[in-house]
């Protein structure tokens, strides 16, 4: 045995014992050290860098260590193995995205106007407001010797003396019951009940004192593959009484949902991603927005959780296997409320949490949420919802139709695949501007420091403005001289440096290669071919799409104008284009706050086509099309300035 110690740079240090032969990244996993591996340690993204300080640890030369920063100690955690005792460097940014992670600020005037405009939509297709969820105050008579009613009783005949007498059975929660004798007696028999009524009946959930402080509230959430984001709110009065979004935990164990569901099929593995999200980011998330608004947990009696079929699955602790094996059947499209105790959410008791309904394997209940916030499925006019994340899902359609699919589009967005690309957190070049003489770059930092990589909003800028100084052909390829452009003498492949050693924020260049722009052609034209397999069989064109609908992380950092130049978007005047924000969280809590759009959330659902692109015919033939820029139908994109 040896022991490994992690030192994380700004943080603390970790010590655990190893044996000879270990992986670094699982070790660092086994003792909770954040390290960024997108790939889940297949060694083809080359972001799980750490330094040799003192010891040895074997690990072979990779593509993404030169001999230069080998000798320097740098190695690859997840090819390399422990060899003897070591102690290890692992670099701020390699962490970054637990501890710094940018996520959507809920409290900005965009995502305020946009919360704001849901509810004006909700009232204005007639889905009522109402959770089901009330409080009421009463006073009851007190025991005496010639009234020696049972507590429990007297509580209930008090009830049912100020409801309307509609035959719904009353009944009073067992966890109550053991509280009441005092909460009783302590309030003078004077008391406040908190009540969920449903169509058949009418339960008694709480009592407290009449002047407490005590809304009834309920959690809206979406589980993210990247990201988890959540609203508290008062369930009588609709009110957002906090915000908060945080990484999910997960994400060490892969960027993409095809790796978390290789990770869960390890021993351990179903519990190990199920206690990732939620104790690592759902948890310490909720309690945060308690210890903001001075709420207790225990006044958390409802929840509507939105997310992507394979984070619902890891999140429910379901085995999800056999969506990634052919023919992607889930465990489940739709389920019953749950217990939020049954999967680690300790809230009131008898909390329950509804999952929103998936679509299909690869187009879950977020997407649904995000299909009913867009209010898309009320409007005459054609529209098309557009979410980005760590993959993409497409609704298209209007009133009398909807279809949804999802499209292969690779970890892109949040900076996979690409060699110096990385998630939206400090460091994170989210903009560029190119001069079109010198092709010298402007550019907008995440935090305002040196640049360390790109996130996926700067990749579209980088490419888009090479694409339009004319610097790239339509292949990706460079075709100008210039300072910044370096050819490789052996290969004769070129690269784009935005920031030299230097430059930048760890003495490494900052560059897009001709592979990177290769890998992101094929990101852009998953997402473009995937928008053209669902309009054009139907006997649509491009214009014909009256709105468009960005919804998604990324989707508020990006320019239209760029997305539509490089041909990831359909070249439609700018105007039509509309970002809504994290639409599934919108979906989620317009679901919580009313049993109507909880109602219409299911109905969309069933009726939502789901349409799988691998098995549709002509789909590669429109993906190898959209594989070039803008696009091999240069007619498509005519309209470009």
């Amino acid at each position: 045995m040896y022991d490994i110690t992690f030192k994380v740079e700004g943080g603390d240090e970790v010590v655990i014992s190893a044996n000879h032969g270990e992986n670094l990244l699982e070790l660092a996993r086994k003792a909770n050290v954040a390290i960024d591996a997108p790939c889940s340690g297949n060694g083809s993204c080359g972001k799980c860098r750490v330094r040799l300080i003192e010891g040895e640890v074997y690990s072979a030369i990779t593509r993404h260590i030169n001999d230069y920063d080998y000798y320097n100690g740098w190695r690859l955690a997840c090819v390399a193995k422990v060899s003897g005792k070591a102690k290890l460097l692992v670099p701020d940014i390699a962490g970054a995205f637990k501890s710094r992670l940018r996520v959507t600020d809920l409290s900005s005037p965009l995502e305020m106007k946009i919360f704001n405009e849901l509810q004006d939509a909700m009232r204005d297709t007639g889905l009522k407001f109402g959770s089901g969820f009330s409080t009421l105050t009463i006073e009851l008579d007190e025991p005496t010797l010639d009234d020696t009613m049972p507590d429990n009783e007297r509580l209930m005949r008090a009830v049912a003396a100020v409801l309307p007498e509609d035959g719904r059975e009353l009944h009073l929660r067992y966890s109550l019951l053991k509280k009441l004798p005092e909460a009783l007696r302590d309030n003078g028999f004077r008391i406040k009940c908190l009540l969920f009524t449903n169509r058949s009946s009418v339960r008694i959930l709480d009592v407290c004192g009449v002047d407490e402080v005590a809304p009834v509230c309920g959690l809206a959430v979406d589980i993210g593959t990247t990201t988890v984001s959540a609203l508290l709110v008062d369930l009588e009065t609709g009110k957002i009484l906090a915000k908060g979004s945080t990484g999910n935990g997960q994400i060490r164990y892969g960027a993409d949902v095809i790796n978390r569901i290789v990770e869960q099929q390890k021993p351990g593995g179903v519990e190990r991603l199920r206690y990732a999200v939620v104790h690592e980011s759902l948890l310490p998330l909720i309690h945060r927005m308690c210890d903001d608004s001075g709420i207790d947990k225990e006044r958390i009696s409802s929840v509507m959780l939105a997310g992507n079929t394979t984070m619902n699955h890891l999140l429910l602790g379901i085995n999800a296997d056999h969506l990634r094996r052919e023919p992607y059947v889930p465990a489940f499209f739709r389920i019953p409320p749950v217990f939020t105790r049954e999967v680690g959410i300790d809230l009131a008791p008898g909390a329950r949490m509804a999952v929103a309904p998936n679509i299909g394997s690869y187009v879950g209940g977020d997407v649904t949420a995000g299909a009913l916030a867009s209010m898309i499925w009320n409007e005459p006019e054609l529209s098309l919802l557009v979410d980005l994340g760590t993959n993409g899902e497409i609704v298209f359609g209007n009133n009398e139709f909807l279809m949804a699919c999802a499209c292969s589009a690779g970890p892109a967005f949040e900076g996979g695949d690409i060699k110096c690309g990385m998630r939206a957190t400090d460091g994170a070049i989210e903009d560029c501007a190119i001069d079109g003489d010198t092709l010298e770059p402007t550019l907008n930092v995440i935090g305002g420091e040196k640049p360390v990589g790109l996130c996926g909003s700067g990749i579209i800028d980088v490419i888009a403005e090479l694409f339009q100084c004319g610097a790239i052909n339509g292949k990706g390829k460079f075709t100008r001289e210039a300072t910044r452009i370096v050819y490789d003498a052996e290969f004769g492949t070129g690269k784009y440096i935005l920031a030299t050693t230097t430059e930048s924020a760890t003495g490494r260049e900052v560059y897009i290669d001709e592979t990177d722009i290769d890998n992101f052609i094929r990101t852009k034209g998953a997402i473009f071919s995937a928008i053209m397999s669902l309009i054009t069989p139907l006997g649509f064109t491009p214009e014909d799409i009256e709105r468009v609908f960005v919804a998604g992380g990324i989707g508020s950092g990006i320019n239209i104008k760029n997305a539509i130049r490089i041909g990831m978007f359909p070249a439609l005047p700018e105007p039509r284009f509309h970002y809504i924000g994290n639409s599934s969280l919108s979906g989620a809590y317009a679901a919580l706050v009313s049993r109507d759009a909880e109602r219409k959330l299911t109905e969309l659902a069933r009726g939502i086509t789901y349409v799988e692109l691998s098995t549709q015919a002509g789909y590669m033939d429109e993906f190898i099309a959209a594989c070039f820029l803008p696009h091999t139908d240069t007619s498509l994109f005519a309209a470009i300035e």
